[in-house]
């Protein structure tokens, strides 16, 4: 059991993506197995600026990193982003208003240069209809409640907004989307979700144009 500790003591200071390669590496040679796998949770804050009053406050986002070392070496990262979503049924139907949930966009990548965290956060955002901040002002609120009036979406319209934004990334190779939709006046959740292998797409892509 001392190993695992060990490990942790031996990465104090020193996560960050350029050295996730060798602490996993480190990690299978100090076990001595064929492969090994490390993952690092954590919150991440981020300065955000309210829309309207340009008031500063920190959101917080859950990321993840997931490291294996066998015959090659493979990374993920994970971001989990709270947005709000507004019933495009509901809008529809209803004269005086619609409701909206708090909903959750996890996006995990794999990527061949660097895609920051804060990039991931904002594509995910832009893809719903409003985002989630710690400090508003009146002026914000007011804007806020009002984009996400304009921009309903259902969990599947964010997947697909979200999904054609990663398409459009040359640093991305695969990705995985989830949309969970909670706090409804629905008693259930709403969720849709995506992954995709963009290499094998690309190649499938090819050869339908050429049938």
């Amino acid at each position: 059991m001392s190993r695992f500790i060990e490990i942790p003591n031996f990465c104090n200071g020193h996560v960050i993506l350029p050295n996730l390669e060798r602490i996993a590496a480190t990690l299978r040679d100090h076990l001595d197995v064929e492969q090994a796998e490390i993952r690092f949770s954590f919150p991440y804050f981020a300065v955000r600026k309210a829309p309207v009053s340009g008031a500063l406050s920190l959101t917080r986002y859950d990321v993840a990193f997931l490291a294996s070392s066998g015959e090659e070496f493979d990374f993920t990262l994970t971001v989990i982003v709270p947005v709000n979503t507004l019933c495009t049924c509901s809008r529809k139907i209803s004269e005086k208003g619609a409701h909206n949930q708090q909903a959750e966009v996890t996006i995990t990548v794999r990527m061949d240069r660097l895609v920051w965290i804060e990039e991931l956060a904002e594509i995910a955002e832009e893809g719903a209809s409003s985002p989630v901040l710690t400090l508003l002002k009146s002026e914000d609120e007011k804007f806020i409640t009002e984009k996400a009036y304009d921009t309903p979406r259902f969990v599947e319209d964010v997947v697909r907004d979200v999904a054609v934004r990663l398409d459009d990334d040359p640093r991305i190779l695969w990705y995985s989307v989830r949309v969970v939709s909670r706090k409804s006046i629905h008693a259930h959740e709403a969720f849709a979700s995506l992954s995709r292998d963009k290499g094998v797409w690309i190649d499938q892509q090819r050869g339908d144009r050429h049938r």
